[in-house]
């Protein structure tokens, strides 16, 4: 996230009483251990280092059944930490890892581009309030990209991307390839 908004992380490590040296070792020992033998696979990583989940939900994504495990994270009190698995459970390949709104949140009130500010939403938030969406692949792993368009502050629309870095919203910019569709 600090590619897009180093401020806003700068402000998260203070807020969470760590320092930049802290933070730097603690990725250190992440990357060390994901790559250390006998350090388990698929999404029993996150549950070696996150602790049990707060919740397992089973989901559907057409004809197979996949697995949600969320966590409460301190930093985002609505938001939880999900990790999508195949139907082998936590021992499956992870599918997707992001922040996803927690069932007991309400989604944030999104009408114009004024309410689109970084870390304000997740990407079904964003998809929610500006149908159609069209979700494209993001610049990099645990990246997202979102297509759709939206109204200014004086009701003109415009054609955006939104770059979302682990599910939630880093900035909105242009549409800089936009998805053509044919008229039916």
């Amino acid at each position: 996230m600090a590619d897009f908004r180093p401020e806003l992380v700068e402000d998260a490590v203070r807020g969470l009483g760590e320092t930049r040296a802290g933070m730097r070792e603690a990725n250190k020992r992440w990357q060390a251990m994901l790559r250390a033998p006998g350090f388990p696979g698929g999404g029993r990583r996150y549950t070696a280092v996150l602790g049990p989940p707060e919740a397992v939900v089973e989901r559907r994504i057409g004809d197979l059944a996949c697995s949600a495990r969320q966590w409460a994270l301190p930093l985002w009190p609505g938001l939880r930490f999900e990790v999508l698995s195949g139907p082998a459970g936590a021992g499956a390949p992870v599918l997707n890892a992001w922040l996803v709104r927690a069932a007991d949140t309400p989604p944030p009130v999104l009408r114009t581009l004024a309410d689109l500010r970084p870390w304000s939403c997740v990407v079904a938030d964003l998809g929610g309030a500006f149908p159609p969406a069209v979700p494209r692949e993001g610049s990099a792993p645990n990246r997202f990209r979102l297509d759709f368009t939206a109204p200014d502050a004086d009701g003109r629309t415009h054609a955006l991307t939104a770059d979302f870095t682990w599910g939630l919203l880093q900035e909105v910019r242009p549409l800089d390839n936009p998805v053509r569709t044919e008229p039916n």
